[in-house]
């Protein structure tokens, strides 16, 4: 499927301010983490503590940037922007409601001004909108091609490019979620372990020298920061039911006889997809 522009440069946008929120996180946390190091007072010299401080004040300068701009806020609106965008048009070359024949009279025209609506309640995004995009059609030929497929051709395609893509997105993100969440579940219980066993020798032996735990927390304090941002859990989660209620909508899909009964079940599809473009809004409002 050939998606409208507004798809590709909200998408562009997404992606872009993902990529920045996330490294910046990632910057912070290694600043904090030289940061601790550094608070070790390892050496005694002017130069290491205008290293120390010089590390301290970067930090600081990233955590307002971060705070100022929210990047987070961007990504998330983007993405709810992309996916409203991406299931009005299949809903359109699916003659499913609210642009099938009952509904609409002029279907072209109900698009168009959808979008157009969608749009205006994301004027924000305007300013990091990608000029790349701007230019590409808003209601694709291949997009009006598929809306004029015969009835078991629209099934057969929903089904193959959307039902089917879908429901393989949604397994391989619940798997990796699940992966991410184990694999920093045990690097957390590591770092916290080792502190625990840094304290523990000078509980037997006060007088003996002990090994430095600042860091190993800060490290540990990162980690929880960052399966807390990533959602590891929640997320698989969700894409593991996300992923169930496909497999029940493609039941739908298959038994669909008539237009009637084929738009409901492409309703009902949707409306399933929709849940992750509406919780990506609901972030951007938690986040406000």
């Amino acid at each position: 499927m050939k998606y409208p522009t507004l798809f590709e440069t909200a998408d562009v946008a997404s992606n872009t301010s993902q990529r920045r929120f996330l490294w910046l996180i990632r910057i912070e946390y290694a600043l904090l983490l030289t940061a601790s190091i550094f608070s070790l007072g390892l050496f005694r010299t002017r130069e290491y503590y205008v290293a120390y401080a010089i590390v301290f004040a970067i930090s600081m300068a990233v955590m307002a940037y971060r705070s100022t701009r929210k990047p987070e806020r961007i990504w998330y609106q983007a993405r709810a922007l992309a996916e409203s965008v991406k299931t009005l048009t299949w809903r359109f070359a699916m003659r499913a409601e609210p642009f099938d024949d009952e509904k609409s009279s002029d279907a072209r025209r109900d698009f168009r001004h959808l979008l157009k609506d969608v749009l205006k309640a994301n004027e924000i995004l305007s300013e990091v909108f990608s000029g790349e995009y701007v230019a590409g059609e808003q209601l694709p030929n291949e997009v009006q091609t598929i809306r004029e497929f015969s009835l078991e051709q629209r099934k057969e395609y929903y089904l193959k490019n959307r039902i089917a893509e879908q429901r393989a997105w949604y397994v391989t993100k619940a798997k990796a979620n699940r992966k991410s969440a184990s694999v920093w579940f045990w690097v957390s219980l590591l770092s916290y372990s080792a502190g625990f066993m840094f304290i523990i020798t000078r509980v037997v032996d006060p007088s003996a020298i002990g090994w430095p735990t600042e860091p190993l927390i800060v490290f540990a304090t990162a980690i929880v920061g960052w399966t807390q941002i990533k959602k590891f859990n929640e997320l698989a989660a969700a894409y593991s039911l996300t992923a169930q209620e496909i497999g029940l909508t493609e039941i739908l899909i298959s038994d669909a006889k008539s237009n009637r009964a084929f738009s409901s079940a492409v309703n009902e599809a949707e409306l399933a997809f929709s849940r992750e473009h509406t919780q990506w809004g609901a972030r951007q409002h938690q986040g406000g």
